[in-house]
């Protein structure tokens, strides 16, 4: 069985030494409450959860799967009792509204939880997972009777939510959705139709499941514009807010899938469930939003919770695995053979997934950060800023983390050789579960687009200015340094780089609309390069300030500078394959006629 330990002297070196999250908590409203002493005791008591409940049931969960019957799931053995634990020790309201339950600790705590969980049972962490962004949505778009009647429930975890969008002939065109929607005599709505791919859309964790639902009204214009949002749980709230009638939704089928085996993906099927709709009719898709970029940044989240799971179990193997003599001779020569850590193919898998769990780490507290200052901040013009760089990192956090989480994953595979292939070393669980998160949530081309398109180009590369501006005053403060010129003279190259670049996809786009699709994963992936570039140039000079303090963890921070340097000379270099890529443009991608791709073969 795969083991695992929470990162934690790495969680408390991106967090207080370069974040400064002592500073940022200090500044927020109510942030006192997450004093060190407090956030210390968090991150302990998180990641001891994580290992002793949770990791023990990842494997067996994956083994047995879920089970349907008679409409009701039934979750692998003791996933029921894990989520007892977990309400008990009120780990659902950790970052939520006092006013309902919550206890107001910042959302970046909850993201560093989250990590630990997807590092040791992803499929279980599902469950609980879309419920923070269905309160959210409740909280920010429901009636005040809707937020009376869930909030408290979702915010305390014995009710956990969902969020139904995709059908079977339409996942991202939501625009083409058949759900419809009819008004009934008592204000609610019948909703009939079917949803597919609906993760925890039913199980036996907990009393109640809140179903998000889009739905189209009767009169509903065509297209996007005329989704609306609804709540429809599977039990009827009674007069006292307790689960009461069985509502007309149930579980018409498990999906048989690749991966992430202990989660219930179930096909939902609404046959006149009564619900209530959520803001006004026609702006669902603007209320549901408000989940999705949630929802977004938690699946990059599990990207980096794999990364970590990989590289931990992958280093343990590789200093334990006896294969072959060093090519510059024996290491071990009181061995039979050398430890496969010495040969530097080997090396080189482990610092990949290394520089993809340190560089994911600061990327996701760095946007935990701006999501804290969003939702607590009181400085309009920094609150401002902060949304704008959200918009900006979400698709980025979601997409190039979970593509090279699987990468890592794959590589952690590779580290075990023929072994990794098994099922008990409990390697190839990872790969399986890590394929999922480049596709839900939107797929890295889909991410790719938002980013190119919408918050790029849409805005004038006003979003992007923001972040860039950022990195060119790092490098300009620290262009004299010359223990940094090794990082910073590349990163303001590629910085500068970077702006020039999204002008020229701008004005090709001008005259061919397919140059935005053509160029925008390459241009993501870039983006995401250089974004990691950033925060290891801000970890070397962080790292080198203590080193020249003088430090009892040197060794530690020597390893910071080591990871920052192959971060910087063996995985930036991807940047010229990607730039290469998007100077190529569209012709190459849309030169062949659709016809002429089955040429020698009939379909």
């Amino acid at each position: 069985m795969p083991d695992y330990q929470a990162p934690l002297r790495d969680i408390r070196f991106v967090m207080d030494e370069l974040l400064d999250y002592p500073a940022h908590y200090a500044g927020l409203p109510g942030g006192e409450e997450a004093s060190p002493d407090v956030v210390a005791a968090i991150l302990e008591e998180g990641g001891r959860f994580a290992r002793e409940v949770l990791l023990p049931l990842n494997q067996s969960g994956d083994q047995e799967g879920c089970l349907l019957e008679g409409g009701e799931v039934k979750a692998p053995k003791g996933f029921k009792e894990a989520y007892a634990q977990f309400v008990e020790g009120g780990w659902p309201s950790l970052a939520a509204d006092p006013a309902h339950g919550g206890q107001g600790l910042p959302h970046s705590l909850a993201m560093v939880l989250n990590e630990m969980i997807c590092s040791t049972n992803l499929a279980w962490g599902m469950y609980p997972g879309l419920s923070h962004g269905a309160a959210d949505a409740l909280r920010h778009h429901g009636t005040e009777e809707q937020q009376a009647t869930y909030l408290t429930k979702l915010v305390e975890g014995t009710w956990t939510g969902t969020m139904c969008l995709t059908e079977p002939h339409c996942g991202t065109d939501l625009g083409l959705i058949k759900t419809r929607a009819v008004p009934t005599d008592d204000g609610a709505y019948d909703i009939t139709g079917t949803k597919i791919f609906i993760s925890a859309g039913e199980h036996d964790l907990a009393e109640n499941i809140v179903h998000l639902v889009l739905a189209k009204l009767p009169d509903a214009p065509e297209g996007s514009r005329g989704i609306s949002l609804f709540v429809v749980p599977k039990f009827l709230p009674d007069a006292d807010g307790n689960p009461g009638e069985r509502n007309g939704v149930v579980c018409g089928s498990l999906e048989h899938k690749m991966g992430i085996h202990g989660n219930a993906t179930c096909v939902m099927n609404f046959d006149a469930a009564k619900g209530f709709l959520v803001g006004a009719p026609n702006k669902g898709l603007a209320c549901m939003f408000t989940m999705m970029n949630a929802a977004r940044i938690g699946v990059g989240i599990q990207g980096l919770g794999l990364t970590e799971a990989s590289f931990q179990n992958a280093l343990a193997y590789a200093r334990d695995r006896l294969q072959m003599r060093a090519l510059s001779g024996p290491k071990a020569p009181e061995k039979a053979a050398d430890p496969i850590i010495v040969h530097p193919d080997v090396r080189r898998m482990l610092l990949t997934q290394k520089a993809f769990a340190e560089g994911g780490r600061m990327l996701v507290l760095y946007t935990a950060q701006m999501i804290d200052i969003v939702e607590h901040g009181t400085d309009a013009a920094e609150k401002e800023r902060a949304e704008t760089l959200l918009g900006l990192l979400t698709p980025i956090v979601k997409a190039f983390l979970t593509e090279v989480g699987f990468e890592a994953t794959n590589e952690g595979v590779q580290v075990f050789g023929g072994h990794g292939f098994i099922q008990e070393w409990g390697m190839e669980q990872l790969v399986r579960d890590a394929r999922i998160t480049r596709l839900y949530e939107g797929t890295t081309g889909i991410q790719a687009l938002d980013l190119l398109g919408r918050k790029v180009l849409m805005s004038q590369g006003e979003s992007l200015k923001v972040f860039t501006k950022e990195i060119h005053k790092f490098c300009q403060a620290e262009e004299g340094s010359s223990e940094l010129a090794e990082f910073v003279r590349p990163l303001a190259k590629l910085n500068a780089e970077w702006g020039e670049m999204t002008m020229a996809i701008g004005m090709k786009a001008m005259t061919d609309r397919e140059e935005v699709g053509a160029a925008s994963v390459d241009y993501l992936m870039y983006s995401g390069y250089v974004t990691l570039a950033y925060l290891f140039a801000r970890a070397a000079k962080q790292a080198r300030a203590a080193l020249a303090e003088g430090t009892e963890e040197a060794a530690f921070y020597r390893a910071k500078l080591d990871t920052a340097r192959f971060f910087y000379q063996r995985l930036l270099p991807r940047t010229r394959a990607h730039k290469g890529a998007i100077e190529a443009g569209a012709e190459p991608l849309m030169a062949i006629s659709a016809e002429d791709f089955g040429l020698g073969f009939e379909i």
